[in-house]
């Protein structure tokens, strides 16, 4: 354009042209990042599903193979002792047509007998008629008539004997009669139970059948869906090729990436990138003197970075929780975090300096979100986490630094499993058997023989890393948060708008031994206004109200062990007892 002046205006139209069309393509190509950024996290989520919903699909399928497998084996066991039952009566049934033909052999064998003792005696009778007879002379035509007629008796008593040899011939006696049908009877009645169980068996096992087979299609419809998704998805990262670029290589790569999820990789790669380009930074840009802008960043221009250590930044936090647990102590009421965050560095390094820290400090703790310390400050900081939540965890340790001071009579730092079970039962009596082991499994007491160095349970290392005890004390008094939230959402019912009577109403319902400044504290957070008029908002949805309650100062007071019950938001001048300085 310099050169040619005669096309200078047609030559600076095309460079125009040429700048809006590169900025327009980075402008697209930013936003292209944003949507890539915003698929990767779908994708890991839907993974994350997808391998949840197998897992479970496995469990619910080794189950119903077990099942299937126990109800198979009863089943051949049945069948087994049906078998075994019908052999024994087939057997008792051969038996009594033996034991029945023998002693129908027997009675035979018996008629037979007596039919020839009859004979003989009667033979033995004539020959004695015949010679008494012959002795004494009697008459011929009397005996023979006589003869004649015992012949008839005879005859009749033979056909009589014949008609009941005929009539009784099959019959048994009747002692033995009722005992065999009172065993076909037990028998019957066992054979018609198993009949009824083989029958439900069958039936249970037909439902299996079915049931496994609904099972079938859905985890063949799943599996579909899975590689339809897989298709469709974009694939899960290498996390292994991070190693290149973290110092330390594989080895620390190793141990940083053990046992997190996909997410929780983001962020550890995140804040091992940040801590090296936030420390390439000389500078940062002041975001102005807006009144959005929070108090400690309201400045223009330029400012320093300092390039603090995360030990540093630590050490820097923790001083500045001392100090202000000093003035709010001197002031009788709690102060704000920002303002007296900004006043420290002030007071410090003077108004000119101030902001350098500030900046420092703020960049430092949004990074490192997987530090509880930093995490917990910055939080509070911003106002999205009630400052009472890291004051109520401090006296919790505190109560029971104290009583473990207490069982410890002799001072030596030790104490024996008993002691340490009853101190904790004194500071938390509101805990379970359950919830106590666990804390003596978090103190590393495996027997009722060890002893436990207690004072070592409350330190924390330079970069603010507690204790297993520590944290799942913390991890406990968040349980009993959810649960008491979840009484509290269940007894607002169906509400999609609830009003600060609502919440009170409710509160008082699950919690009758609540004062009245601690609900007063809890609406007032809750609505976001001032304790004076807790209940000059009008409504607020049910899910960003649990959502505030959540990161709010919220328990049950009297399950609180050390507290006065009017005093839900109390100052920490207790804290400086114990384990706060550790």
């Amino acid at each position: 354009m310099e050169e040619f002046k005669t096309y200078k205006p047609l030559l600076a139209s095309i460079k125009n042209e040429y700048d809006l069309t590169i900025a327009h393509l980075q402008r697209k190509l930013h936003s292209l990042e944003a949507v890539n950024a915003v698929l990767v996290t779908a994708s890991d989520q839907c993974t994350q599903q997808i391998l949840a919903l197998q897992k479970q699909e496995k469990m619910e399928i080794t189950t119903l193979k077990k099942e299937r497998l126990y109800l198979l084996e009863l089943i051949d066991q049945m069948r087994e002792e049906k078998s075994s039952l019908e052999m024994q009566v087939y057997k008792m049934r051969k038996a009594v047509a033996e034991e029945y033909l023998r002693y129908l052999n027997e009675c035979d064998a018996r008629k037979m007998l007596i039919i020839d003792l009859n004979e003989m005696y009667r033979l033995k009778e004539e020959m004695k008629l015949t010679k008494v007879q012959d002795e004494r002379g009697e008459d011929t035509v009397k005996l023979t008539l006589a003869l004649k007629m015992a012949r008839q008796d005879l005859t009749k008593a033979q056909v009589d004997l014949n008609t009941m040899r005929a009539n009784y011939g099959d019959v048994v006696p009747r002692r033995e009669f009722e005992l065999q049908e009172k065993n076909y009877n037990e028998l019957g009645e066992k054979m018609e139970a198993l009949q009824k169980d083989f029958v439900n068996l069958q039936m249970e096992y037909d439902t299996l059948l079915e049931v496994h087979k609904q099972v079938s299609d859905e985890r063949d419809q799943y599996h579909n869906e899975l590689i339809s998704v897989q298709r469709a998805s974009t694939p899960r990262p290498d996390w292994d090729k991070c190693a290149d670029v973290i110092a330390g290589g594989l080895d620390r790569w190793s141990i940083l990436s053990e046992g997190k999820s996909s997410d929780q990789l983001v962020d550890v790669l995140l804040e091992d990138l940040g801590t090296g380009l936030l420390k390439e930074r000389e500078a940062f840009v002041g975001k102005g003197k807006n009144e959005k802008v929070p108090v400690f960043l309201r400045c223009d221009g330029l400012v320093r970075n300092k390039k603090l250590s995360k030990k540093e930044v630590v050490a820097l936090l923790r001083e500045i929780w001392r100090d202000k647990n000093t003035f709010d102590q001197q002031k009788g009421k709690r102060s704000n975090l920002a303002e007296f965050f900004l006043n420290f560095f002030q007071k410090k390094y003077g108004d000119v300096f101030a902001f350098d820290w500030t900046y420092t400090i703020f960049e430092n703790i949004k990074l490192y979100k997987s530090n509880e310390t930093m995490t917990t400050f910055y939080n509070i900081l911003m106002g999205t986490l009630d400052e009472g939540v890291y004051h109520s965890h401090i006296l919790q340790l505190s109560t029971l630094f104290r009583e473990l001071t207490l069982a410890d009579t002799a001072s030596t730092g030790q104490l024996t499993n008993e002691q340490f079970t009853l101190a904790l039962r004194t500071a938390f009596p509101s805990k379970t058997e359950e919830e106590i082991q666990e804390l003596l499994e978090a103190a590393g007491c495996k027997s009722e023989l060890d002893s436990i160095t207690y004072r070592s349970l409350f330190l924390e290392d330079e970069e603010g890393k507690t204790e297993l005890l520590v944290t799942k004390i913390k991890t406990q008094s968040m349980n009993e948060k959810l649960t008491y939230l979840r009484e509290l959402r269940t007894e607002l019912g169906n509400r999609l708008e609830v009003k600060p009577e609502d919440l009170r109403a409710a509160f008082c319902a699950i919690d009758p031994g609540l004062p009245e400044p601690a609900l007063d504290s809890y609406v007032s957070w809750a609505f976001q206004l001032p304790k004076e008029q807790p209940d000059s908002a009008e409504t607020l949805h049910v899910d960003l109200l649990m959502q505030r309650l959540m990161n709010g100062d919220i328990r049950r007071q009297e399950v609180v062990p050390g507290e006065a019950k009017n005093a839900p938001a109390s100052l920490a001048g207790e804290e400086t007892e114990g384990p706060a300085n550790a």
